[in-house]
């Protein structure tokens, strides 16, 4: 009960409508759209690795939810990418209303031929999609890194195996840290944490 009412408060102090779970268009590659919990944000904010100078990318962003909590308490940027129409719409909509509306923008894509901005340097996932679109979107962001080498931090909330296994392996990418989430929720999951993959850039 107790993160049912942080779940509203904190839908109402941004002026968004972003819970409930939505898979009327998910498939085998693209998941449902289920927000982040806001304890969870709340925990990567109150890190302070996100802040006012950044831009952040958040991947499959759903109604909004991630990139209207993190600008308003981060201050950062932040571009939320969305290939269901619908789901964007109610982004869209969230935005005339949010109270960091001002730092938010939504784009309508598909993940994987999405061209990352050289401006970005963070980017949040909660599983949005399978690994072969991961594969691709990945590229991509090392196409934009390549272009504009800068330090990328990725974070990766409620991780896959099979996303895990595959990050491992791109030569690029340096696992950093990770936040323990396991304590927010019932049940002790494994999974319950973020975990913080970078791109580095030497100095």
């Amino acid at each position: 009960m107790k993160e049912d009412k942080n779940e509203t408060r904190w839908d109402k102090l941004l002026r968004i409508r972003t819970m409930g779970r939505d898979d009327s268009n998910a498939d085998q590659y693209r998941y449902p759209y289920e927000p982040t919990p806001y304890s969870v944000l709340e925990r990567l904010a109150n890190t302070g690795l996100i802040r006012k100078g950044n831009t952040l990318l958040d991947y499959g962003c759903g109604k909004g939810r991630v990139d209207f909590f993190l600008s308003y308490q981060t201050r950062c940027q932040s571009v939320g990418i969305e290939y269901d129409e619908r789901i964007y719409e109610k982004a869209v909509e969230n935005r005339e209303t949010a109270a960091a509306s001002g730092r938010v923008s939504f784009e309508l894509a598909n993940a994987e031929n999405f061209v990352v901005s050289e401006k970005v340097d963070c980017i949040y996932f909660f599983n949005p999609f399978s690994l072969e679109i991961l594969q691709k979107v990945i590229s991509r962001i090392l196409d934009s890194y390549y272009e504009k080498p800068r330090t990328i931090q990725m974070f990766f909330y409620y991780p896959s195996d099979e996303y895990i296994s595959y990050l491992m392996t791109v030569g690029e990418l340096m696992f950093t840290d990770e936040i323990d989430c396991r304590d927010l929720f019932p049940g002790n999951d494994p999974r319950e944490r973020i975990l913080i993959f970078e791109l580095p850039v030497d100095e």
